[in-house]
C-alpha cells in the first residue's frame, strides 16, 4: 500500500495535546509544507490544540521559509522546546518572527536547550533510556540554578535536573515520548525509503525518526519527488521505509534561504572561492578580518553563527584561499559539513563546496569528543566574571544553538563581535579607525543577562586559551580577568575602549597595534 498522502491529510493525523518534533536548520531541511498545513488546519478548524513542539534546531527563517512560525499560534502551541530560535525582523515588513512574539509576550511555555543536548536527548528517547546525562552546561542558563532553560514564566516544569553521580554534578534531561515526527528529505519510494541527495545537511533526521518510532509515534516525510523502489543504491538511503509512515510530496520548495538549485552546497565545486559572497564594509568586516588571522591551517576549525562565521569569507576575499589553498583548511559547523567554505548569514550551517557530511547527532559526538580544537564564536555580552552570553539579551532570545558544546570542548577559542552595538558606524580611511558614531549599547557589562558559557572557568580549570576580538581592541581571557593586548590604529585606549567597558580591564605592558590593512575599505 502506498504511503503517499497530501499535506492536509498529514496535518489531520495530529491530535490535541500531542508532542510534534521537526527537523530543520534555519531554512535548510525544513518541512515547510507540513508545518504550514498544521497551521492552516488550526486556523480553519481550531484543531489540533495545545501541542508540544520539539525543534532540535531553529526551523525556518520566518521569511520565505516560515518554518516554526507556521505553528506559532496561541492555542495551537502550548509548549516549545528548541535548540535555537529565529530572531531577526523581516527585512521588508519589519515584523518580528511570530514565535519570538509568543515568547516575549509570555503566551506559551518556552524552553531552550543547547543543540548538543537536543541531539543527544533524541538518541536517549530512541533507545528508551531514562534521559541524557552531561556535565556540559553546568553553571550556564540551562542549569536549574540559572533558570533551567526556561524562556517564559509559563514554563513551570523542570525539564532539566541537577543530579549527583559518583560524586560529581551533572545535568540530566529526562526523556518523554514524541508522538509525531516531521522530516524533510529529497526522495522517497512507495515504501517510504528516504534519501537526501539534494539536501546539504542531515541534521537530526535519523535520530528524530528513530526516537518517534521508539515512542510508538508517527513519522511523516516531506520530499521533493517519488522514485521507483530499488532505484537507488542502498547506501544512498539514509532512513529505511519501516521508520516512515507517510510521505508528502512538495516539489517546489526552496532548498534553503534564497537557495533552490545550487550543487555547490552538495559537493566539491570547481573554483568555489570565486563564487563566495563578499562582506559589506563596516565594523563586522574588520572583526572578521582580524578573526581570520587566528584560524589555523590543517586543524579542524568550527564556526558559530554571526560575526565569527564571516571570517572564512574574509579569508576568501583577501586572497588567502586562492590557488587551491582552501584545501589547506578544515572548516565545519555544528551541523556536520566538512571541507569547503563555511557560509554566513541565512546560508550558515551548510558549507559551500563540502567534501563530507556527518549526521547531526554524530557531529556532536565529534564536538564533545574534542574533535574541533579551534573555534570562532560570536558574542552578545561579556561580563566581569568572564561569562559570555549569546542565548538571551535585550529583545532577542536566540538560545544557545551549538555554542555551549563547542565552547566547552574546544582547546583554543576566539569570540568575535563589536565592542558596542546599536548604531555603531566606523571607517578605516587612511589606515586608522575612525568611530563616526558610537554604538548606544556596550557589550562588555558588569553581569551578563544570560550565561551561555563560563569562559574564565574553562581557562582556569581546563587549560583553554580564549581571545576576544572586536573592531577596535583585542583581549585575552586570563584566570584573573580580561587583558587588553591590542588596539586598532587611531584608537585612544581610555576614551574608545576602557570607558565603554562596565568593569575593570588590565592593559598589557606592551600593547600592540592592529595591522592597518585590516581596516581598508
Amino acid at each position: 500500500m502506498s504511503k503517499i498522502i497530501d499535506a492536509a491529510a498529514a496535518a489531520a493525523l495530529i491530535r490535541d495535546h500531542q508532542a510534534v518534533a521537526s527537523t530543520g536548520v534555519i531554512g535548510w531541511l525544513t518541512p515547510d509544507a507540513l508545518l504550514a498545513a498544521i497551521g492552516e488546519r488550526f486556523e480553519r478548524t481550531g484543531s489540533p490544540q495545545q501541542l508540544t513542539f520539539y525543534f532540535p534546531v531553529g526551523t525556518g527563517d520566518a521569511m520565505g521559509i516560515p518554518g516554526m512560525d507556521h505553528v506559532a499560534k496561541k492555542g495551537l502551541m502550548r509548549r516549545v522546546v528548541s535548540g535555537s530560535y529565529i530572531n531577526p525582523k523581516h527585512p521588508v515588513t519589519g515584523q518580528r518572527p511570530a514565535l519570538m512574539e509568543l515568547i516575549q509576550n509570555d503566551l506559551i511555555e518556552a524552553y531552550s536547550w543547547p543543540i548538543g543536548a537536543t541531539m543527544h536527548w533524541l538518541r536517549e528517547v530512541a533507545r528508551k533510556g531514562p534521559g541524557y546525562l552531561t556535565r556540559i552546561g553546568l553553571g550556564t542558563y540551562v542549569d536549574p540554578r540559572q533558570g533551567g532553560g526556561k524562556f517564559t514564566t509559563l514554563a513551570h516544569d523542570d525539564l532539566v535536573e541537577l543530579v549527583e553521580f559518583r560524586g560529581q554534578e551533572y545535568l540530566f534531561y529526562p526523556t518523554w515520548p514524541l508522538d509525531v515526527g516531521l522530516i524533510r528529505a529529497s526522495s522517497a519510494d512507495e515504501h517510504g525509503n528516504l534519501s537526501f541527495e539534494e539536501q546539504p545537511l542531515l541534521s537530526s533526521a535519523v535520530a528524530l525518526a528513530l526516537a518517534v518510532k521508539a515512542a510508538g509515534g508517527t513519522v511523516v516525510a516531506q520530499v521533493g519527488k517519488v522514485v521507483p523502489r530499488g532505484s537507488r543504491p542502498a547506501h544512498d538511503v539514509r532512513i529505511p521505509g519501516n521508520l516512515v509512515d507517510y510521505v508528502v510530496v512538495a516539489p517546489d520548495e526552496l532548498t534553503g534561504t534564497d537557495v533552490r538549485d545550487d550543487p555547490g552546497y552538495l559537493r566539491a565545486a570547481a573554483d568555489p572561492v570565486v563564487k563566495l559572497p563578499r562582506l559589506p564594509y563596516g565594523a563586522d568586516k574588520i572583526v572578521a578580518r582580524r578573526v581570520a588571522r587566528e584560524i589555523p591551517k590543517g586543524e579542524v576549525s568550527i564556526f558559530g553563527f554571526g560575526a565569527s562565521s564571516d571570517a572564512v569569507l574574509a579569508l576568501a576575499e583577501d586572497g588567502a584561499l586562492d590557488d587551491g589553498r582552501l584545501a589547506d583548511y578544515i572548516f565545519t559547523t555544528e551541523h556536520g559539513p566538512f571541507g569547503g567554505a563555511v557560509m554566513s548569514g541565512w546560508q550558515f550551517s551548510a558549507n559551500y563546496s563540502p567534501e563530507a557530511l556527518l549526521d547531526g547527532a554524530y557531529m556532536f559526538d565529534f564536538i564533545d569528543g574534542g574533535g574541533c580544537p579551534f573555534t570562532a564564536l560570536a558574542f552578545a555580552q561579556i561580563d566581569a566574571a568572564g561569562n559570555v552570553n549569546v542565548s538571551r539579551f535585550g529583545n532577542a532570545n536566540p538560545g544557545a544553538g551549538g555554542f555551549t558544546d563547542i565552547a566547552h570542548n574546544a582547546r583554543r577559542l576566539v569570540f568575535a563581535g563589536t565592542l558596542t552595538t546599536g548604531g555603531l558606524d566606523v571607517d578605516g580611511e587612511g589606515g586608522t579607525l575612525n568611530i563616526r558614531r558610537e554604538g548606544k549599547v556596550s557589550k562588555f557589562v558588569p553581569t551578563v543577562d544570560h550565561i551561555t558559557y563560563r569562559i574564565t572557568d574553562g581557562v582556569r580549570d581546563r587549560g583553554q586559551q580564549a581571545r576576544i576580538i572586536t573592531e577596535r581592541a583585542v583581549f585575552d581571557v586570563t584566570p584573573d580577568g580580561l587583558l587588553l593586548i591590542e588596539v586598532a590604529p587611531g584608537i585612544d585606549v581610555r576614551r574608545d575602549v576602557l570607558d565603554h567597558i562596565g568593569f575593570d580591564v588590565r592593559v598589557a605592558d606592551r600593547l600592540t597595534t592592529m595591522d592597518a590593512a585590516l581596516l581598508r575599505p
